[in-house]
């Protein structure tokens, strides 16, 4: 386990996971990426973040483990939908945005209410690539355009409260509590 007895904080989110069925379509779509620096999510660490926690305590992860518990909500099904950047200036990251989930997030924050603020901007999206640098950035954007998504749906039983560590070679994430949905 992860969680290291002297450090008082855990860098924590809360999570869907992708299904390795799924995750073997995305390895297509990142292969399928025009030439950059940088480098595509390690399939493993593929995930939509619904809620970024932060540098939390101990207690405060306790506190965030026991409100999730309560959550009764329905399985759900999410689908792949188009390719995308953040920052068309700075190009970042690349992502697959993911709708479907969008319900689900606000139960977290419901559920999180008086521990973390609201999300003001949630846009479901998966990181599938991570980029240094681009030689042309407007055709590589223009490249990017032309990947045809294909229709992609998978069905959410479940979520995560994971740990996050960053490190050299990337992060490392550890589920440290995993909730069904009905």
């Amino acid at each position: 386990m992860i969680l290291n007895k002297f450090k008082m904080n855990i860098r924590c989110f809360i999570s869907i996971d992708v299904p390795e069925k799924i995750q073997k379509e995305i390895k297509k779509i990142q292969n399928s990426l025009p030439e950059f620096v940088g480098k595509t999510t390690e399939l493993e660490n593929l995930h939509l973040t619904l809620k970024f926690l932060g540098e939390i305590s101990k207690e405060k992860v306790e506190g965030v483990k026991t409100r999730l518990s309560k959550i009764k909500f329905n399985n759900f099904e999410v689908e792949l939908n188009n390719l995308g950047v953040f920052s068309e200036n700075f190009i970042r990251i690349v992502w697959l945005n993911l709708k479907g989930a969008e319900k689900f997030q606000k139960e977290i924050d419901f559920v999180l209410e008086g521990l973390f603020e609201f999300e003001k901007r949630f846009m479901g999206h998966l990181t599938i690539a991570r980029i240094k640098n681009i030689k042309d950035k407007k055709q590589f954007l223009s490249d990017l355009k032309k990947i045809k998504i294909p229709r992609i749906k998978f069905s959410v039983n479940c979520f995560k409260l994971k740990s996050s560590m960053l490190r050299n070679k990337g992060p490392v994430y550890e589920a440290i509590g995993k909730y069904n949905l009905e």
